[in-house]
């Protein structure tokens, strides 16, 4: 017996969604207009953020370049090993970025250069303020476009405030109800039962009865409103319902969050079976990254990529944290010999820091949940914790190099 993950009247009310915001074929398009330079340059310009954008295309031109490290320390790659994308967490808005990229281009003639995570994340709460103000774009703008990393992954945080009118056309438009709780002001949030902060219920993991519909409607209007393609995706039931909502949306992509816990190969066989219902003709997902759980070692990593590959499945690449927040797991995480070890086999993967490993001021999982008004005031405090992330890929990025391992990093990087 084979038992459907959608049922029929789950897959109408996601059509019903998409269709409220254009179709797929225009938020396909719309997603791309917005992602082009000279767009979100202009509308950027229109709403106070020129001055930022302007000043960070002036840096990067100082930023350290891979290619002038390797010809300076004579570096050469064994194609038999893995290659090994770098992944930095906690872009938290336009200030946080801008001055993250102060501190990279100080590092450029140093000893010990920063150069620029290929994959970005970041966990600010996608408020109203946060998708329309700017704030947003302009991280995006700074960090896709001027920065040229591969990847700028978003949250939407299930609790999110969301203005009241907005749930009682969701409710209109799907057919669903949504449980929730009136916060004044015209506001109202998704009734939340288990663990977690206000926003965040630790990521969003509580996505209960019909709830990924409000979180794809989150992740649709960042979309068409910045060109944001690529969202962090922490709950059973929303990858499922993404898998199907996005597959015929090719530009909009998700990472599978390691608060999923896909700490085994049968959990990884579990997500494989999900992502193969809903495939695109092309053998691709809107699933494009899978973090592989902090409990995993390098065995069970290696061992979820050659099934991954073996499932024909295209264009997913699998991640792993090296290091961890000191609120987030054990104390002392550190999962470099891994990360080697993986590599030296000859798999890719992406190696992510959601700390440097030192366990500094604001490398938290509180950070992330900061107010916005708190967060502005304490953007370069955030900004350094970026950089000194940054700055440990880049470390670890150079020893792969003097091994024969080939890093990846941001595009302007080169």
């Amino acid at each position: 017996m084979h038992f459907k993950l959608l049922s029929d009247s789950e897959m109408k009310a996601l059509d019903a969604l998409k269709e409220y915001h254009g179709g797929a074929a225009e938020i396909t398009r719309t997603i791309m207009e917005m992602r082009k330079f000279e767009n979100r340059k202009k509308i950027l310009a229109d709403k106070g953020f020129g001055e930022m954008i302007d000043e960070a295309e002036n840096l990067v031109k100082g930023f350290a370049k891979v290619p002038e490290f390797e010809k300076k320390n004579n570096i050469t790659y064994n194609p038999k090993f893995g290659k090994g994308t770098a992944q930095v967490s906690g872009w938290q808005g336009a200030k946080v970025t801008h001055h993250a990229m102060k501190r990279i281009v100080d590092s450029a003639k140093s000893d010990t250069p920063c150069f620029v995570p290929s994959e970005f994340i970041s966990v600010v709460a996608l408020t109203d303020n946060y998708i329309y103000n700017g704030d947003l774009m302009a991280t995006l703008t700074m960090s896709e476009n001027i920065m040229k990393a591969s990847k700028f992954c978003s949250t939407n945080l299930i609790g999110i405030p969301q203005p009241e009118k907005r749930f009682q056309k969701l409710e209109k438009v799907t057919g669903c109800k949504f449980a929730r709780n009136d916060l004044g002001n015209g506001n109202s949030g998704i009734s939340l039962k288990n663990q977690g902060t206000f926003f965040g219920n630790f990521g969003g993991i509580e996505v209960a009865n019909d709830n990924h519909l409000v979180y794809l409607d989150g992740v649709t209007r960042a979309a068409l409103a910045n060109g944001a393609d690529f969202f962090l995706n922490p709950s059973w039931s929303s990858i499922i319902a993404a898998c199907y909502y996005g597959r015929d949306i090719p530009n909009l992509h998700f990472k599978i969050s390691m608060l999923l816990a896909t700490q085994n190969l049968m959990q990884f066989r579990m997500l494989l079976n999900i992502i193969k219902e809903y495939l695109r003709d092309d053998m691709t997902s809107p699933v494009y990254e899978i973090n592989v759980g902090n409990g995993a070692t390098a065995e069970t990593f290696i061992k979820c990529a050659q099934e991954l590959k073996d499932s024909g499945i295209r264009g997913i690449s699998l991640a792993a944290h090296i290091y961890i927040n000191p609120d987030l797991g054990m104390a002392g995480f550190n999962w470099t010999d891994n990360m080697f070890k993986v590599l030296e086999s000859g798999i890719d993967m992406t190696y992510k820091y959601e700390s440097d490993g030192t366990a500094r001021e604001l490398d938290t999982m509180e950070a992330y949940f900061l107010p916005e008004e708190e967060r502005e005031a304490k953007a370069e405090k955030i900004g350094d914790v970026i950089f000194y992330k940054s700055l440990q890929a880049a470390k670890d990025g150079i020893q792969m190099m003097k091994k024969g391992i080939e890093p990846i990093f941001g595009g302007i990087s080169y």
